[in-house]
């Protein structure tokens, strides 16, 4: 199994190549060569920062074209994009101002508003009640596990047919998780979140 996390400068990289290391048969690529990708059995974007300038790494180095044949018109390369990189997967983001992002899911980000005293971002562990049909939480017992999560951005619900949801509650409501066909989205951390953070890591690696 080859596993690439896409390098376009901004990411957790060395916590993901960390919890990928325990898994047996599973050769880590940090790239973002074409050809190498064209090779691998899925893929990670990653990112931590703000969306506007990673948008402009990404077209900078045509990752947006790579992903799009590979994941999306030519290919269905499974793609999973954590916390920022589930952010990127969308139609955009009003961080800074509106960019566009690379619209793999329809849907968008916009900043939590707070309503009494929470805080921004929102940092720290936070259960997610996760949709039992879905992949990434397949065979877990425990329907509200935790995860780490840090963030202010939050998305609104993305409106695919194919799309199923799993939520967290902070100030509101908010999708933490949403799978459509090949393409995965986490807004927390599995890298940071301990045994749930395997669990669903290994059913990406195992049943995407």
């Amino acid at each position: 199994m080859r596993i690439a996390i896409i390098d376009y400068g901004m990411g957790n990289i060395e916590s993901i190549k960390g919890i990928l290391s325990k898994f047996e048969n599973v050769r880590v690529e940090h790239t973002s060569d074409f050809e190498v990708l064209k090779a691998v059995d899925k893929i990670i974007l990653p990112g931590v920062g703000s969306f506007h300038s990673a948008m402009s790494r990404i077209k900078d180095q045509k990752i947006d074209f790579m992903l799009n044949e590979l994941c999306v018109s030519k290919r269905k390369t499974p793609l999973l994009g954590i916390c920022l990189g589930m952010q990127l997967l969308s139609q955009g983001s009003t961080e800074e101002h509106y960019t566009d992002g690379l619209g793999f899911v329809s849907g968008t980000f916009e900043r939590f508003t707070p309503v009494n005293t929470e805080r921004i971002p929102h940092v720290g562990f936070n259960q997610v009640t996760i949709n039992t049909n879905s992949i990434l939480f397949k065979n877990f017992r425990n329907t509200k596990p935790d995860y780490y999560f840090t963030h202010s951005f939050r998305m609104l619900a993305p409106v695919n047919a194919n799309c199923l949801l799993s939520t967290t509650s902070y100030i509101e409501e908010f999708v933490s998780a949403f799978e459509s066909d090949n393409i995965y989205g986490v807004q927390f951390h599995p890298e940071l979140s301990q045994s749930n953070g395997i669990k669903l890591i290994h059913n990406f690696i195992r049943y995407s």
